[in-house]
C-alpha cells in the first residue's frame, strides 16, 4: 500500500472511532460562536451600515443577531477578524 493509502486508511478508522464515541486520537476542532451582534455594535453600524460594508445580506445578518443562524465558513472568519481588528479591515475595504 501506498503511504497516502495509509494515512488515508488511518484517518479513516480515527473518524469511526471519534463517531461511535470512542477515544481514537483524533484531532476535534471547536470553535467558539460569534456574537454577531457585538461586533456590529463595536465597529458603531447600522445594520444596513454593516451589511453594505462587508457585503452580507441584511436578511442573514438579522438572522444572525437574532440566533436564528450562525456564520460559517468565510463569513465567520470575517467576522472574527472585524471583531479583533475594525478599523484595519475597514480601511482595506475603502482602498
Amino acid at each position: 500500500m501506498s503511504e497516502a493509502f495509509e494515512s488515508i486508511q488511518t484517518g479513516l478508522k480515527e473518524a469511526i472511532a471519534h463517531a461511535k464515541g470512542k477515544n481514537s486520537g483524533a484531532v476535534v476542532h471547536e470553535f467558539s460562536p460569534v456574537d454577531v451582534k457585538a461586533v456590529r455594535k463595536k465597529v458603531g453600524m447600522s445594520q444596513r451600515e454593516f451589511a453594505a460594508s462587508f457585503g452580507i445580506s441584511l436578511g442573514t445578518l438579522r438572522h444572525w443577531e437574532q440566533g436564528d443562524r450562525q456564520p460559517h465558513g468565510p463569513a465567520r472568519v470575517l467576522l472574527k477578524v472585524v471583531a479583533k481588528e475594525p478599523k484595519l479591515v475597514l480601511s482595506v475595504l475603502a482602498r
